[in-house]
Formats: C-alpha cells, sequence, structure tokens
C-alpha cells in the first residue's frame, strides 16, 4: 500500500464524515438560526421596546397563513399619517431592532409595523426559508395594515435589513400594496448565500457540500431553495427600490446588492456605503443615511398629486 493510495484512504473518509455531519446537523444551522431575544439585547442597549422611545404602540397577534403566531407592534403616528413602513429585520434578529428606525419614522408622521419573523423573536414556527413561506406571512401583515377599519394606513412602503432585506424583494415582486422599497445588506439567492457562509464556517468549498444540506433542509421544511431569489424577485418590483450595502460587510458581500440592482427596474437608487459593514450601516452613513432613508419614504409614499 503505497503513501499516496494511504492519504487517498484518509481524504475519502474524511469527505464522508464531513458529509455525514452536515446531513446532520447542517439542515438546522439553515433552517433554525440562533433565536435572539430581550435578554440577548439587554446586554447590549437600553432600547428594548417602543416606550422606551416614548413611542405609542399596541401589541398586535396575527398568524401566518399556516397558523404560524407572530408577535407584533404596531407604533401609530400621530394626527393623519403620512403612511406605514413595515419593518422587517434580519435572521437572528427581531423586531426589537427596528425601534430607532421606527423612533425616526414616526417623528415624520408615519405608521410603523414591526413583527418578528418565524421561528425569531417571540414569535412561533419550527423552520426559517429565508422568504419561501416569509413573503406571505408579510402580506398577512399588509391585509392585517390595510384591513383595519380603526388605523389609516395610508400608502405602504417596506423597510428590510439582511434576510429581511430579501424578503421585502420577494414581497414587493407578488404584492401591489407595496409601493416603495428599502432593502439593505441583502443576499442575492439562498444558495450563493449558503456557498458563503459554508466556506467561512467549514472553509470547505466544494458544492456537493451545500447540495447535501440544502436537499435535506428542502424536504425538512417543505420549501424550494432554487426559489429563494431576491435576484429573480426584483425583475418583477415595478415601484421604487432603494438599494444599500456596507463595502466591509463580511457577512454578506456587498457585490449581491449590486448584481440585485443591475436587474431592478427603474426607479431604482444603489448606495454603497464605504467602510460601513453588515450591522453598522447608520452608524457609519451617520446624517447622510438618516437624510436618505426618510428622504426615500417622504418622496414616494405619496400620490401624483404630490400628496400623502
Amino acid at each position: 500500500m503505497t503513501i499516496l493510495f494511504v492519504a487517498l484512504v484518509w481524504v475519502l473518509i474524511a469527505i464522508i464524515f464531513v458529509s455525514a455531519v452536515l446531513f446532520v446537523i447542517g439542515p438546522g444551522m439553515l433552517l433554525q438560526p440562533y433565536r435572539r431575544t430581550i435578554e440577548y439585547y439587554r446586554r447590549y442597549t437600553t432600547i428594548l421596546h417602543p416606550s422606551d422611545l416614548g413611542l405609542p404602540f399596541e401589541d398586535v397577534a396575527l398568524k401566518t397563513p399556516e397558523g404560524i403566531a407572530l408577535s407584533c407592534w404596531l407604533i401609530r403616528a400621530n394626527g393623519v399619517p403620512e403612511g406605514t413602513v413595515i419593518y422587517l429585520h434580519g435572521v437572528s434578529e427581531c423586531k426589537i431592532v427596528g425601534l430607532p428606525m421606527a423612533k425616526q419614522l414616526h417623528d415624520l408622521g408615519y405608521n410603523v409595523f414591526l413583527y418578528d419573523s418565524r421561528r425569531h423573536g417571540e414569535s412561533g414556527g419550527t423552520y426559517c426559508t429565508y422568504g419561501f413561506y416569509e413573503k406571505h406571512d408579510a402580506r398577512a401583515v399588509i391585509s392585517h395594515v390595510a384591513g383595519r377599519a380603526d388605523l389609516h394606513a395610508g400608502k405602504i412602503g417596506l423597510f428590510g435589513t439582511s434576510m429581511g432585506a430579501a424578503v421585502a424583494v420577494q414581497v414587493a415582486a407578488i404584492d401591489a400594496r407595496v409601493v416603495a422599497l428599502v432593502a439593505e445588506s441583502g443576499f442575492a439567492t439562498l444558495r450563493t448565500i449558503f456557498d458563503d457562509y459554508q466556506k467561512r464556517m467549514i472553509k470547505l468549498p466544494w458544492h456537493y457540500l451545500r447540495n447535501i444540506v440544502i436537499k435535506r433542509s428542502e424536504h425538512l421544511a417543505h420549501f424550494k431553495a432554487n426559489t429563494v431569489s431576491p435576484l429573480e424577485a426584483v425583475t418583477q418590483v415595478h415601484v421604487p427600490v432603494f438599494i444599500m450595502h456596507g463595502t466591509a460587510d463580511t457577512l454578506i458581500d456587498s457585490r449581491y446588492s449590486e448584481m440585485v440592482y443591475a436587474k431592478a427596474n427603474d426607479p431604482k437608487e444603489l448606495w454603497l456605503i464605504a467602510g460601513a459593514k453588515h450591522n453598522d450601516m447608520a452608524d457609519v452613513g451617520g446624517e447622510e443615511y438618516r437624510r436618505r432613508v426618510l428622504g426615500f419614504f417622504v418622496r414616494h409614499l405619496r400620490d401624483q398629486r404630490g400628496n400623502q
């Protein structure tokens, strides 16, 4: 038995071992991200609830089309609303992270609706599917906001960050009630972002490992990974889109936002924030971030006469 043969045998054993491990734990890593709740955020911020910012709020309990409970906050505008913005958070995050943006939007006269996505925060659900089911959950949220007799919703915009950006694009592609969309730090396709995650976590670029995990995940969660594609969905979006990304983002490469922007229909905007990472866009962007995001909604949550 030659040294080369022995080496090849050990490589084969290693590949089989890694494949077996990924078959078992990979779907959990993909479908069941760490669930951050108030205890997690308490270590980093004192802004944990709308009341911490003096915001009027209503706890809302909704259910997805399959009956999964969603934990939500409705923050009503003071007086006649200028419109409604629905906030969609990123993977592992929850509605708490949207409170600073909600405060700024509320101060401008908007209703803001924040909710924990399925399998996140205080919402129910076993699996996260990155938009396959979540886009329908968001449509249920829109239906609730638009259908309430005690709420003047006005025109509806979406603000999504990370996974929430990917979900928001997919929602806007199928729901004409969305009139404007901000997508921050989003991905292009689920498969490519999982490739990146695989390389970062286990340092192996083999696509067949990804395919093992995704096929098993599709079976468990009853979804199709290939259809989770903001890159394709954006071609069906026909409302103003503002895409943002940090150039120093090490979790989701900014080139994915550039790819989505390239396929988006007009009117569209792209802002790559120099030096910003995945979760510090607002801090690095500073006053320009606030001006551009809020200005986008002010411009586009209006009717043709210029009235909001």
